[in-house]
């Protein structure tokens, strides 16, 4: 009896496999969301990618960090599941380290500093105006 034409899950492996995302590339992830009513929708994630874990394992995940209304949210997805109907790539990047982690509080920083420049800039202006 040959193994090869069972199939096991509903996800095409091989396919998954070949992907060739890294950290720091950016890719769309559509996947399947449950609401209330128990109907299934497709939702798209598209972010960085920080981290890529486990290779080609069954359970390799990766993560993917998008900034949503000014904050950063990340998830972390399963790469061969069933609930993930397609991973795009959108674009591709050179990065010098397989995890991004320093992502997190590098931006963070960037946030902070261009604060700091708005509320300079605003006290810049209502100075001018109390002078005129």
């Amino acid at each position: 009896m040959k193994t090869s034409n069972i199939k096991m899950s509903p996800v095409d492996i091989e396919a998954r496999k070949k992907l060739g995302f890294r950290a720091g590339d950016t890719i769309s992830v559509w996947s399947k969301i449950q609401d209330e009513k128990g109907k299934f929708r497709t939702q798209v994630f598209e972010g960085m990618v920080l981290a890529r874990k486990h290779g080609a394992e069954i359970g390799a995940t990766f993560t993917v960090r998008k900034i949503a209304s000014g904050v950063g949210v990340e998830r972390i997805f399963p790469l061969y599941s069933p609930m993930i109907d397609k991973i795009e790539i959108t674009k591709k990047s050179r990065a010098r380290r397989s995890k991004l982690y320093y992502i997190r509080t590098k931006a963070v920083k960037d946030v902070r500093k261009k604060m700091r420049s708005v509320t300079m800039d605003a006290d810049v202006v209502e100075e001018e105006k109390t002078t005129e």
